[in-house]
């Protein structure tokens, strides 16, 4: 029996992504395998986002190349990327998911159960039928979230999800990304909360204008960091 294809390990060779005479990421290497959860952190405009636009596929690199499990040409039926702020179908909360498994190709007749656990894991069972966009903020961001995992992603690549969010809200995503993780998922989330490094991360890339700066263990990152640019992130001084 062959054994499943799988997108991981994501690889970049000597990725740099330009628009014109701008360089907005330059010569990046990494490789993210599967595991607890890789956490990209940095100031605003270091690149955050391209680096996952790229590792979901939508954005192609104008140097060096990308493989998902080997291939370069791989679909993106095993990736699922959420937004910081994403869109809300005019539906009701079930009615969104229900979309998200049709277009994952789940049969009609398995939907409505599939809906229901979806619920349950993000815990809006109570809310099915409320209109999406009344839904909280953070209540939103958990219906994005259960829209993406019913893709079944091996890789769920995530957008500073809890960036707008308070702290009550911001402990109900992690635990769904931490519950996500445990079940195998790979995540690979933008943050820029240390805090929240330290909760979840295993893995940090920091970046700085484009560029990856440091990379290793989170707490060696956030302990024992090796450049003046991640010793002054984590102190909280300005790095530009």
């Amino acid at each position: 029996m062959r054994a499943p294809v799988s997108d991981l390990p994501l690889v970049l060779d000597g990725v740099s992504l330009r628009a014109g005479s701008i360089t907005i990421l330059d010569r990046l290497n990494l490789t993210i395998a599967s595991g607890a959860p890789t956490l990209i952190v940095g100031p605003n405009g270091a690149g955050k986002t391209r680096l996952l636009r790229l590792c979901m596929g939508l954005d192609r690199p104008t140097a060096g190349h990308i493989t998902w499990g080997g291939r370069a040409d791989s679909p993106m039926a095993r990736r699922a990327i959420l937004f910081q702020r994403p869109v809300m179908l005019r539906r009701t909360t079930a009615a969104n998911i229900a979309y998200a498994l049709a277009l994952a190709g789940i049969p009609r007749s398995e939907r409505a159960e599939r809906v229901g656990a979806l619920l349950e894991r993000v815990g809006l069972s109570d809310l099915a039928q409320r209109p999406a966009r009344r839904l909280s903020g953070g209540e939103q961001q958990r219906l994005a979230l259960a829209r993406a995992l019913a893709r079944d992603p091996q890789i769920l690549l995530l957008d500073e999800p809890t960036a707008n969010l308070d702290p009550a809200a911001t402990r109900s995503v992690e635990e769904i990304v931490q519950s996500a993780a445990e079940s195998g998922i790979k995540i690979v989330m933008a943050s820029h909360d240390l805090g929240q490094v330290r909760r979840l991360a295993s893995h940090v890339i920091f970046m700085v204008r484009g560029a990856i700066c440091e990379q290793g263990k989170a707490g060696d990152f956030l302990d024992h960091p090796t450049t003046e640019e991640a010793a002054a992130f984590v102190r909280g001084d300005l790095v530009i």
